[in-house]
């Protein structure tokens, strides 16, 4: 008998304004300290240029992003026999989707300037256009998962 519990799937709600589920995910990982109405304020803030540097719908720009930034395969290590192999495993899209947006708001954070609004606002529009420091965190995870093909059959 097995003592682990089975995991039930969380939904997430969408968002007030919005009605979009992505809006609401991002949200939740820019909270802090469950100041959620400062998130929901930098958010806001970040679609809000978003429409007037692009002059598009933010919602599918965000979207756009991403999607551009979701990875397909992640590396995981894995020690056998006294040595550890980085072992490249394929992901589902919801884990994928969690992964790009921690690496677009990790990425908007090491940018340069004062506003997590604006900087947020940048690295989606760059995501988007398919270049930023997000799109190649992908590219170098997948180039990893590609380097260690040959330990695939260590899962």
């Amino acid at each position: 008998m097995s003592r682990k519990n089975i995991v039930k799937k969380k939904t997430v709600e969408p968002d007030p304004i919005y009605r979009n589920r992505l809006v609401n995910m991002l949200v939740n990982r820019i909270l802090r300290d469950g100041k959620k109405s400062l998130a929901y304020r930098i958010l806001y803030g970040a679609i809000k240029n978003i429409r007037r540097k692009t002059k598009k719908n933010p919602l599918s720009i965000l979207r756009q992003a991403i999607n551009r930034v979701t990875p397909n395969v992640t590396v995981k290590a894995r020690r056998i026999g006294g040595s550890t192999y980085q072992i490249p495993l394929e992901i589902r899209s919801t884990q994928g989707k969690t992964l790009a947006i921690g690496w677009i708001l990790s990425a908007s954070k090491k940018r340069s300037g004062i506003y997590m609004a604006i900087k947020l606002s940048y690295e989606l529009i760059d995501a988007a256009k398919d270049n930023g420091i997000a799109v190649r965190k992908k590219e170098e995870t997948h180039k990893m998962a590609e380097s260690n093909r040959a330990f695939a059959h260590f899962r």
